[in-house]
């Protein structure tokens, strides 16, 4: 696919019939991009960022602000509590009902998984017993993967301690590897075919220069007070309370960090989750249509 397009030449190859799919790591620009295609052809923005589903954040997450929403339709952000489980395929069926709606689906964001499960089907996998995720939850990396059969492993990313938690749990309910319940995949919502798929190719370098500007600016915008405000209801084992920034800046209220050092800190964990990000795409979705951040 060709490299580079300029957004209005990338537009003019889209048929307004077509859905889009816009994947890149954080702070690409995809969120920008979607936005071009819903004024320029129509459709809703629909969210693919594990992170931007949760009501409590929004300036760390950088979702959309009022103005930007107010431009053009946009679902599934901001719409789950941190409390309540959300899961790809909680995300699947949300996005799969718009689908059925007869809706234009503009789809954009950085969760990976999202974009398989949409465009590859996914395993209807059997719910986690509270009390298994509970027991996970006290383990280490290396004892989740060592309970993770070999199969999965290949298949995920070993580095990231939610996915590693979550093959780990459906072995021990199900007696399964989440492998073996992903080859049992159903038909997929979205073939890749149906679509028109479109990844940021990002230069570590630049990319690493917009991630700390713009961690600056959600400080800003006031970042750590939003951080604040969870405070009193704060639980680290909460995957809401997991998104990167929000363990630094806590450390910062709570007087184990200077600020600079907690902004830091954040800097580094978004630039190796992005890291992560690109290697993934640039594996996973190399036939797609690639494009750089203005």
């Amino acid at each position: 696919m060709p490299a580079k397009k300029a957004h209005t030449d990338l537009i003019s190859m889209i048929s307004p019939n077509q859905h889009v799919l816009i994947a890149g790591p954080t702070a690409s620009g995809k969120s920008a991009l979607a936005l071009e295609v819903a004024e320029a052809q129509g459709g809703v923005i629909v969210n693919a960022d594990a992170s931007q589903v949760y009501d409590c954040w929004r300036l760390l997450t950088a979702r959309p602000s009022e103005a930007e929403s107010a431009r053009a339709p946009h679902k599934l952000y901001g719409h789950v509590a941190a409390t309540d489980l959300y899961s790809t395929g909680h995300w699947l069926r949300e996005v799969t009902k718009l689908l059925d709606e007869g809706q234009r689906c503009i789809v954009t964001g950085g969760t990976g998984l999202y974009f398989t499960a949409l465009t590859k089907g996914l395993a209807e996998i059997p719910a986690t017993p509270a009390e298994v995720r509970v027991q996970g939850n006290t383990f280490s990396l290396e004892e989740l993967l060592a309970g993770v059969d070999a199969e999965t492993q290949s298949r995920i990313d070993t580095r990231n301690p939610a996915r590693v938690q979550r093959a780990w749990e459906v072995q021990q309910a199900t007696g399964r590897g989440l492998a073996a319940w992903q080859d049992d995949t159903a038909p997929p919502a979205l073939p890749l075919s149906a679509a028109f798929p479109i990844v940021f190719d990002v230069d570590k370098v630049h990319l690493n220069d917009r991630i700390a500007q713009r961690f600056d600016l959600m400080l800003d915008a006031g970042a750590l007070a939003e951080v604040a405000a969870v405070r009193p209801d704060y639980d680290p084992d909460l995957p809401a309370h997991r998104a990167i920034g929000v363990p630094e800046l806590m450390a910062h209220l709570e007087g184990r960090l200077s600020l600079e050092e907690a902004r830091m800190a954040a800097v580094i964990a978004t630039r190796q989750f992005a890291k992560r990000q690109r290697t993934w795409m640039r594996s996973k979705m190399s036939d797609w249509h690639k494009v750089m951040p203005d």
